[in-house]
């Protein structure tokens, strides 16, 4: 449960004591657990309805929502995992591949966070290194060399900015990866399903088309690094969300993206199968309107530069 979600689990803890009654006394209380059950659904939708951004960025950081692999696993076929960069090492919070979707082979690159304690330290929670971004940036060659479209899932906090991925050159892989993206001749159709931290996001979001998750955000910054160079305390991090304008609702105003997903009601976390299955049919949607279009490569710059444009009022 989150911070703001204490009323829901209040509801469900008094539904699940009830449920542990005693059998005789189980047809007394049939009733109220249904009314405690509806009750507990609307307060979720109501919730759920009204997120202000830094819930939503609690949401996104949900270490139940469906991660990469999730969605490999049940929307891809045959997936041929690739690794390594060529140059120095693996990184496991990139993952890169080969699948048939649907009768469409792809290349598929994500973000890995993993989900218990110690495979998120082996993802290093989903925080790549250079060597990463530079076997994506392979992937993408491959891809261009075999006509494969592109798909990227991207979950991340940012790039890693520890010493050691500064020395061997993060901010050049991270560029790699944008220009290389601007160059391809196939589709490139990005989903952004948890957090989409900075450059490391924008990596694997040079995209024709990008998708979020409703409850996803995508900024330059997180709002504890925004409140923390601004107002110099993190104390300021529920402004800073506000201010960033990271939710999906404020970045398709402003065209930043292209679509948004609605989630089950409660976030991704409450249903993973359902909120996969709705990626995997926008997939499917968008592979087929994007199958043998020309200008691939105009359409990524024009769509990126017309970003930068202001409005003066």
């Amino acid at each position: 449960m989150l911070d703001f979600e204490g009323p829901i689990e209040e509801l469900q803890n008094r539904i699940q004591g009830l449920k542990l009654l005693p059998p005789g006394e189980k047809s007394k209380t049939k009733e109220e657990i249904q009314r405690l059950e509806e009750k507990c659904r609307r307060k979720i939708s109501e919730l759920y309805r009204h997120l202000t951004p830094w819930q939503k960025v609690l949401v996104a950081r949900h270490p139940e929502r469906p991660k990469t692999k999730d969605y490999i696993a049940r929307m891809m076929e045959r997936f041929v995992p690739l690794a390594g960069d060529r140059c120095f090492a693996e990184d496991l919070a990139i993952t890169v591949g080969i699948a048939w979707f649907r009768g469409h082979p792809l290349m598929v690159i994500g973000h890995e966070k993993g989900d218990d304690t110690q495979e998120r330290i082996r993802h290093n929670f989903g925080m790549p290194h250079p060597e990463g971004y530079r076997k994506a940036l392979r992937s993408l060659e491959l891809a261009e060399r075999f006509h494969l479209p592109v798909v990227t899932f991207v979950d991340t906090p940012g790039a890693y900015a520890g010493f050691g991925a500064e020395e061997r050159g993060q901010g050049e892989a991270i560029a790699r990866c944008i220009e290389k993206s601007l160059m391809l001749s196939v589709p490139i159709l990005t989903f952004i399903i948890g957090e989409g931290g900075s450059g490391g996001a924008l990596a694997l979001a040079t995209a024709n088309h990008i998708t979020m998750l409703e409850h996803s955000v995508y900024s330059v910054i997180s709002p504890e690094g925004c409140a923390s160079i601004l107002w110099r305390t993190n104390e300021k991090k529920e402004e800073a969300a506000k201010a960033l304008k990271l939710t999906a609702q404020d970045l398709l105003s402003w065209n930043i993206i292209d679509e948004i997903i609605r989630e089950p009601m409660g976030g991704a976390q409450r249903n993973r199968m359902a909120t996969i299955d709705a990626i995997a049919d926008a997939l499917e949607r968008q592979l087929s309107f994007f199958a043998g279009k020309a200008h691939l490569k105009q359409h990524r710059r024009e769509k990126f530069l017309a970003m930068g444009r202001i409005a003066e009022k």
